[in-house]
C-alpha cells in the first residue's frame, strides 16, 4: 500500500461522513482491484450542482477505459439520478493530461479561477473550471457510450 494512502482514504471518509463530498474507490474486473479513486465534492443541493473532483488513477490504468467509464457512470447519476443542472470538474491549469480528458468527456471550459488555492507545496494554483450541463448531457452520453464501445471492441 502506497504511503499515506491510508490516511487519504481515512480523510475521504470523514468528509463523507460531514455530507461535503461522496467519495467513490475506483474498481476493474471482479471488484477487487483498486485502480483509483475519485468523488462527488461541493455538491451544491439548492441548485442541483456537483463537482467530480479529487480523482486519481494508477498510472498503469491512465489512458486506459478506466476514467472514461468511471466518470460515465458519475456523469449518469448526476444527471439521470440526482437531476442535475450542471456536473463541473476541475483541475491545476498546468495539468495538461487532466484537462485533455477533461475534455475528451465533453466538458465545455467555463473559465481559470486565478490565484484559486495554495497547494502542500506552497505554489499557488489556478483552477481551471470545466462543466457539462443539463441539456448538453444527452449528446455527451451519446459520444461517451460511442468511445466506449469503441474501446471494448479494441480489446476483445
Amino acid at each position: 500500500m502506497p504511503e499515506g494512502f491510508e490516511a487519504y482514504v481515512q480523510k475521504a471518509l470523514e468528509i463523507q461522513a460531514s455530507c461535503l463530498a461522496l467519495p467513490f474507490a475506483t474498481v476493474v474486473n471482479d471488484g477487487s482491484i483498486v485502480v483509483g479513486s475519485t468523488r462527488y465534492m461541493n455538491i451544491d443541493a439548492a441548485n442541483h450542482r456537483v463537482e467530480i473532483g479529487a480523482t486519481w488513477i494508477a498510472r498503469s490504468w491512465q489512458r486506459t477505459f478506466v476514467n472514461t467509464h468511471a466518470k460515465f457512470l458519475m456523469l449518469q447519476h448526476a444527471f439521470e439520478t440526482l437531476g442535475c443542472n450542471a456536473v463541473e470538474l476541475r483541475t491545476h491549469r498546468l495539468n495538461d493530461q487532466s484537462r485533455a480528458a477533461i475534455e475528451r468527456l465533453g466538458a465545455k471550459l467555463d473559465g481559470i479561477l486565478r490565484q484559486h488555492m495554495i497547494m502542500p507545496d506552497g505554489h499557488v494554483r489556478d483552477t481551471v473550471v470545466y462543466s457539462i450541463i443539463r441539456d448538453e448531457w444527452p449528446d455527451v452520453k451519446d459520444g461517451l457510450q460511442r468511445r466506449m464501445a469503441e474501446m471494448d471492441s479494441r480489446a476483445a
